[in-house]
């Protein structure tokens, strides 16, 4: 049974989460030989300031700010 797990930084919408889960797992059935029924995927989402790419923390991190501020609208 493939166990994969998803961080995500807040704000995504179940749409989005539904259609990701919809893709990994034709993907892991294909690749993998799995079931479809076996193929779990966990989200977890993280907080942008638990979260550094390259030393910086994604909340901090300029070149992320249109994609931190589309999050911030989907969660809010």
């Amino acid at each position: 049974m493939p166990n994969i797990r998803v961080e995500l930084l807040p704000g995504r919408t179940v749409e989005q989460r539904r259609r990701f889960a919809e893709e990994v797992t034709r993907s892991a059935v294909e690749a993998l030989g799995a079931r479809q029924q076996d193929v779990r995927i966990m989200f977890e989402e993280v907080a942008a300031d638990h979260v550094a790419n390259g030393g910086v923390l994604a909340s901090e991190d300029e070149s992320r700010a249109d994609v931190l501020s589309k999050l911030a609208e989907n969660a809010g």
